[in-house]
């Protein structure tokens, strides 16, 4: 896997304790979606069929907090996928110094954009989810309920 930047904590994602806010690092965990999701047959092919992405659950962890100004980069991995769903993993980390700030599990649906109901992922978008899947167990999140 490989880290991608995605950016640097800007001024407004900051709160009163001086670090970034956690709804910025959702902020961070989605541009580090829009990376992966070209990588793995989605995005703009994916909308010109008439389907999209939507994200229906998420977990985060809060590792070691990043400051103003700090870079991001961002490595992102398939953990499970089936017909209708799609488990991703995504790590933050500080781009200069290597530590890891957080992590994010979040589970998508595929949807028909016309319906806005669930509907089946295309043949590439599955082939593409098996080649980028890793051998990693999900933290919290599942592709079902138990």
């Amino acid at each position: 896997m490989t880290r991608e930047f995605i950016g640097r904590v800007k001024p407004e994602w900051v709160d009163h304790y001086g670090h970034m806010n956690l709804a910025y690092y959702l902020v961070a965990f989605d541009m580090a979606t829009d990376v992966l999701w070209p990588r793995i047959a989605l995005g703009e092919g994916l909308r010109a069929r008439g389907l999209g992405t939507f994200a229906v659950e998420s977990w985060q962890a809060y590792r070691r907090e990043v400051l103003l100004d700090a870079p991001l980069t961002a490595e992102s991995a398939v953990l499970a996928f089936d017909a209708k769903r799609l488990l991703v993993r995504h790590r933050l980390y500080h781009a200069e110094e290597g530590w890891l700030s957080a992590e994010n599990e979040v589970l998508f649906l595929c949807v028909d954009l016309t319906t806005r109901r669930v509907a089946a992922w295309p043949e590439e978008a599955m082939a593409a989810f098996a080649a980028a899947r890793v051998d990693e167990a999900p933290q919290r999140l599942a592709l079902k309920r138990a």
